[in-house]
């Protein structure tokens, strides 16, 4: 598995997240179709996870509040293949509701939308919204879809009192951050790196969260990836990350429990002060400190370091994208796009916030995290504001994608098999995949 949506999904599943669930129809607002009294109705079609709801129901409450011509009802889809088809039925029937939300990056470009989907580039928000975000809702040169919350960021979760205690500074290289690793190691009491290889997905951030150096060493390594001509055991910049998980274990900087630990433990770990770096998604902040309330104040976050310095970035999961369909026409999409528009403003963004605690900055300009969002989070936003401080995983700029790296990665980060094996196993496992959509050169 990978962090495209299926990273994301399966963190954002086991975090309650924006995941999408078994279909049943809800409303919000009233339920009448017609929308009397020169109002209209228009349907939103969102995830059923109780997070989905709660912030489905703030979205409509806070925008009808001020658009109260509009009524907004929902409707629930499952996640997972069973929903991904349901999408691409209901659009290829015209069935599909007014507004939905739906995956971003390769997934989203499956869905056909120059063909089902209005475009959204005549929009005057458009402008606001972030490149790294526009990038996966574009075909063709038109934009289609908003954001429907906040970028994750892949890289690693520290802590603050074991950095204050022993002096250290933020690493922005690779060599930087194994030194304080090994001033970590010597002082003892603390695993320098926390790694939970009981929870395979967790092990695979080395290698995805690396990309933005992948990607600043090699500009074209998404294209050429996608073409079948470039590899990771082949490419320097792109091996590195299995070279680094090898790393931290051959230097003994990995806790003792690593193969059996889960994220519970991790989380725990690093509150607690008994580990100094977890490798990890920003999206696992939440439910640390709903858990470990004084992680708020005591876990910071930088991004992956490489070997250049000057070229230091985060690599970034971008939230989810909504959508009108073409069959939504007259006022029902004029209304349609007055919801997007909201949801493309600060008014959107506080919305959300009221809702669930960010994942990280928001992909609108002019949006604030609120300022009691964890400093973890906080930490994400100088990497956004900085010209070339961020890049997208490669997962929203590839289509190639295995369903074996956690394994191997584990194994690599494990001592059981080298790095170089590691990714010319993973290079052979992403060729059927390949095959399976058709791509050129495969």
């Amino acid at each position: 598995m990978t962090f495209r949506p299926g990273m994301r999904g399966a963190v954002v599943l086991a975090l309650s997240s924006l995941a999408l669930t078994a279909c049943s129809a809800g409303s919000l607002g009233s339920s009448d179709d017609t929308g009397g009294g020169g109002s209209v109705t228009i349907t939103y079609l969102i995830g059923n996870q109780d997070q989905d709801i709660k912030t489905a129901d703030q979205l409509v409450k806070d925008f009808t509040a001020k658009n109260s011509g509009i009524t907004i009802k929902t409707e629930t889809r499952p996640a997972g293949t069973e929903g991904d088809n349901l999408v691409k039925t209901r659009l290829a029937t015209g069935d599909m509701p007014d507004v939905f939300g739906y995956n971003t990056g390769s997934l989203f470009q499956a869905i056909a939308p120059q063909k089902n989907l209005v475009s959204l580039s005549d929009q005057p928000y458009i402008k606001d919204l972030d490149e790294n975000f526009t990038k996966t809702v574009t075909a063709d040169g038109q934009v289609y879809g908003v954001p429907g919350g906040g970028f994750m960021g892949g890289g690693v979760l520290y802590s603050i009192p074991v950095y204050t205690k022993l002096g250290l500074k933020i690493p922005t290289t690779w060599a930087e951050f194994m030194a304080n690793n090994a001033k970590i190691k010597a002082a003892g009491g603390v695993a320098p790196v926390i790694q939970t290889y009981g929870e395979t997905w967790t092990s695979q951030l080395f290698v995805l969260g690396d990309f933005h150096n992948v990607a600043a060493a090699e500009p074209d390594f998404a294209d050429r990836y996608t073409k079948n001509q470039a590899k990771y055991a082949t490419s320097a910049a792109a091996l590195k990350g299995f070279e680094h998980t090898e790393a931290v274990h051959d230097a003994g900087y990995e806790n003792n429990d690593f193969a059996s630990a889960k994220l519970p433990d991790g989380l725990r770990m690093l509150a607690q002060g008994k580990g100094a770096h977890y490798p990890n998604l920003t999206g696992t902040v939440a439910n640390m400190v709903s858990t470990y309330p004084e992680a708020a104040k005591n876990v910071g976050f930088f991004a992956l370091p490489g070997d250049d310095a000057s070229k230091n970035g985060l690599t970034l999961w971008t939230p989810g994208g909504n959508y009108i369909p073409k069959t939504t026409t007259g006022d029902k999409l004029d209304a349609a796009k007055k919801f997007l528009a909201f949801l493309a403003s600060p008014e959107g963004c506080a919305s959300l916030s009221k809702a669930a605690a960010p994942t990280g900055p928001y992909a609108v300009k002019g949006c604030t995290l609120p300022a009691d969002v964890p400093q973890a989070i906080k930490d994400m936003q100088p990497y956004l504001d900085k010209p070339g401080g961020s890049s997208l995983a490669l997962e929203f700029l590839s289509p190639v994608k295995g369903p074996s790296l956690e394994q191997i990665t584990v194994e690599v980060g494990s001592g059981i098999r080298k790095a170089k094996d590691g990714a010319a196993r993973y290079d052979e496992d992403v060729k059927k995949q390949a095959q399976q959509l058709g791509l050129a050169g495969w």
